[in-house]
Parts: structure tokens; C-alpha cells; sequence
């Protein structure tokens, strides 16, 4: 017997924001509806970006109050993390309300204090705690499970992460829209944008990364989805460009080069962008093929031109490996954006302000540059609070020391953004992206003014963490 009718997928957040929040598909929440939709008598999935009649919240009230027994919200976001509690605590309370997402889980007993009418908070990855929920396991016999018993706040024992080869993926059927490269509410292109999740987890152990970490510490192993899968929910994918977003696509070489050849068998016609470490480049028959298959963005973990720092961040390269790896990129026709990071611990300025050089002298296309941060479970957490002079004012911070304040290292990052963004490379990007086809000729104007500005934003995704 089915226990709910109606589940309403319900994405929190309006417009603006950063570049990511505008342009990307609510994923996470994607697959929650995707792991309930044949569990319930009816999904229907919301995104109040788009979705304008909603974005009243009392014709958002009304209709949750009159059809559904089942609110499922995301919250992903730090940005607007206040709003959407605000929201939340207005709608209706008579309904069955779950939350989860990746700063539900950071924000467990904020949510539930501020948010009375939220029922239960998934912690972690939720796919399977959503499946036991809505079948009638016990409250108490779920793991990852919090909920309200009795005026008290019930905290389960974490889940086990999950089988992704048995995680359903994501249902584009349930959109009412198409999703588009958006910046400050204007569409870059004409090009559709979507994302796909071939493999979850990294085997590396950068000091400065937490993706491979949820926010319960939980370390997930790199695990890889079936690639007849992959296949299958690429063939569904009806936009134009599409992310893979796995932290790195190479990590396996054999297994991307197989993923290539199924590409270009199935004649599936699109544009592919990757994330990715400078290790692809040892390998120019997978490029090649890559190249072929329509993979035409590469978001590459490059973090430092200094040597002492790449060790300092258990990067595993060097500086000559970079410039050779970039020697052979350069030769294909991919875009390149490269990920820096600045204000390392003992980094001085002159050695920040090398990097849009260093960018140039490798030709990196367009570059990324972020402050060093703090997450809760971060190896160098450790190394800054034992560093005289480092401190950062809140977990997922900016390091600062008395040196490099708020102050001087932004001053700081816009020299470097001044210096590498420059006319002639502006003009650069432009170009390039017209021959790749990343931009039409219709899209060129535009494009000249607002395409550097969302890749910057594009690959901060990377950096902020989606899932």
C-alpha cells in the first residue's frame, strides 16, 4: 500500500546568486524525486527559480496545503540560506515536510529550531534514508535520520554512503523547463545546460579538498557507475551542454577512453565539459578521442605555481609538470580553465601575484583564483591553528593571517584578475570559444561580455560543492 499520493521535489531557492546557483539543475534534489517515483502515487518537482506561479508563497501554500502529503526540499547553499528557512517556516505545517541537502545537513539544529513545521532532516546522502521513509520503516531504525519525538530532537547513527550502482539517476521527464548558462539573470548562450554524475569519490588526498568528505566526515571511495547506465541517461539528456560532474573524469584512463568509444558509437552529438587533473595529458590517445567524442571544456586542478606550496597542499605535481602537461593540452582543441588557489600559509604576495603570469606562460585559457578555506574536516584545519600569526574567523572560511587580512588580499585578488583578464585575453576567449563552438555567431556579442565572467563562475562550482 502506497503511504503517500503526492510528493512534491521542491527546490528553495529565487533568483540571483552566484553564476552556479542561476545555470545549474537542482541535481540532488533530482535524485531524491528519482529514488521516490515509484514508491508514491505522484512526483512533481518544483524549481522556484523557474517555476513563476510558486514563487507567491501563498499560491505556494495553497497548493501544498490542498495537494500534497509529502514536502521534500533541498537546501543546498550557504547564499539565501536564511530566506529559504524563512520560507519554510511558512509553509504549511499539517504536511509530512523532510529536508536534506548539503547545508540541511551542516544546519541540522538551526533548521529544526527556526523551522518548526520541518518533520525530518536527512543527513548525508539521502537517496536511500528518502526510500525508507516513504515505505514506513520506523523513524528510529533509520540511519542518517533526524526527527522531531515527543518535543525532542532524535539524532540517528549516520548511514552507510550508498551504492551508487543502485541509485536511480535523475528523471529529466519531472522538468517543466530547460536550463540555460545564466548570469545575472541574462542567458550567455542559446546552448541548453545540464550535468551528469558518472563516478563518485577521489583517490587523491589533497590537503586543501574535502570533496571526497560529506559534511559527517564520511570519506566516500572513488566508485564508478556502470557505463551502460551512463549511456542510457546520456541518451535522455536533451541539452546541448553537458557537465560531468565527477571530480575528476580521469582518474580512470581505461574507463574514460571505453566512455568515448560509447559516445561516439551512439552518435550521441553534444558538448562535454570535465573536471580534471594534469595526469590526463600522459594519455594522448584518450584525448584524442575525447576530442572526437565532443569533450571541448577541461576545469583543471592546477592550485599553485610553487612548488613548495604544491607539496604543502599534498597536490602530488610540480611546476614543470604543469608546463608539460599544459605543452600537450594546448595542442588539442579544448577550452582550459585552470583552479589557483591564493594566501596559502607562508605565501607572500609576490608569490600570489604570480599566478596570472605563470596562467599566461602555460596558456591557460581562463583561470579560477580563490582564498584558501577551512572546512570542518579539512587536513590543513590542523596546520593553520597551529600556524602563528593564520586564523579563520568560521568553519568554510577564508584563511587570513596577520599579514594577508580581508583587506590585503583582496586587494590582492583583483590584481590578479586585472592582470590576467586583460583585453587581449578577453579577446582570446572570445575567439576561442566561437571556433570550438562554445559560442554561436548569434551568441558573440554577448559572449564578448559576459562569457570569462560565468566560466569564473562556472568553475567554482568545483570549488563550493553541488552534492
Amino acid at each position: 500500500m502506497i503511504k503517500y499520493k503526492h510528493a512534491l521535489a521542491l527546490y528553495p531557492y529565487f533568483g540571483g546568486g552566484t553564476a552556479t546557483m542561476a545555470t545549474f539543475p537542482p541535481t540532488g534534489l533530482e535524485y531524491i524525486a528519482a529514488s521516490l517515483k515509484d514508491l508514491v502515487g505522484k512526483v512533481t518537482l518544483l524549481d522556484l527559480r523557474y517555476d513563476r506561479a510558486y514563487q507567491d508563497l501563498n499560491a505556494l501554500g495553497r497548493f501544498i496545503g490542498s495537494e500534497i502529503d509529502l514536502l521534500c526540499i533541498g537546501i543546498q547553499w550557504q547564499s539565501q540560506f536564511k530566506n529559504v528557512c524563512d520560507l519554510i517556516s511558512q509553509l504549511p505545517a499539517e504536511v509530512c515536510t523532510v529536508v536534506g541537502g548539503y547545508k540541511a545537513t551542516e544546519q541540522v539544529e538551526y533548521l529544526f529550531e527556526h523551522c518548526p513545521n520541518i518533520d525530518m532532516i536527512v543527513r548525508g546522502e539521502g537517496e536511500e534514508i528518502i526510500k525508507q521513509i516513504v515505505t514506513g520503516v520506523p523513524y528510529k531504525d533509520i540511519r542518517g535520520l533526524s526527527y522531531r519525538a515527543n518535543g525532542r530532537i532524535i539524532h540517528n547513527e549516520i548511514h552507510p554512503l550508498p551504492d551508487i550502482t543502485r541509485i536511480a539517476f535523475p528523471d529529466r521527464s519531472l522538468r517543466k523547463h530547460d536550463y540555460h548558462c545564466v548570469l545575472n539573470g541574462v542567458r550567455l548562450t542559446s546552448h541548453t545546460f545540464d550535468t551528469i554524475l558518472t563516478t563518485r569519490g577521489c583517490p587523491f588526498k589533497c590537503k586543501f579538498c574535502t570533496f571526497s568528505l560529506n559534511p559527517l566526515g564520511q570519506k566516500r571511495s572513488y566508485t564508478e557507475r556502470p557505463l551502460e547506465s551512463v549511456i542510457e541517461e546520456l541518451k535522455m539528456i536533451t541539452a546541448d551542454v553537458v557537465l560531468f560532474s565527477d571530480d575528476n573524469f580521469f582518474t580512470n584512463p581505461t574507463r574514460s577512453e571505453q566512455l568515448c568509444d560509447l559516445i561516439i558509437e551512439n552518435k550521441i552529438n553534444k558538448t562535454f565539459a570535465v573536471q580534471a587533473r594534469i595526469d590526463m595529458a600522459r594519455y594522448p590517445r584518450v584525448l584524442a578521442k575525447a576530442e572526437k567524442a565532443g569533450f571541448k571544456v577541461f576545469l583543471i586542478g592546477i592550485e599553485s605555481p610553487h612548488d613548495w606550496i604544491l607539496k604543502q597542499l599534498n597536490k602530488g605535481i610540480t611546476q614543470q609538470q604543469v608546463r608539460q602537461a599544459f605543452a600537450v593540452l594546448t595542442q588539442y582543441n579544448f577550452y582550459l580553465h585552470g583552479y589557483f588557489i591564493y594566501g596559502n600559509i607562508g605565501e607572500t604576495e609576490e608569490e600570489m601575484l604570480y599566478i596570472p603570469k605563470f596562467a599566461k606562460e602555460i596558456k591557460v585559457d581562463s583561470i579560477t583564483f580563490q582564498k584558501l578555506r577551512i572546512d570542518k574536516f579539512s587536513p590543513l584545519k590542523e596546520v593553520v591553528e597551529k600556524t602563528p600569526g593564520y586564523y579563520y574567523k568560521h568553519l568554510g572560511g577564508p584563511v587570513y593571517s596577520d599579514r594577508y587580512g580581508r583587506k590585503e588580499l583582496k586587494q590582492i585578488r583583483n590584481r590578479i584578475r586585472s592582470e590576467f583578464y586583460d583585453l587581449g585575453q578577453i579577446i582570446h576567449i572570445v575567439r576561442k570559444a566561437r571556433r570550438i563552438g562554445l559560442v554561436s555567431g548569434r551568441d558573440l556579442t554577448n559572449a564578448f561580455l559576459k562569457l570569462p565572467v560565468f566560466i569564473y563562475g562556472l568553475a567554482r562550482r568545483k570549488r563550493r560543492k553541488t552534492r
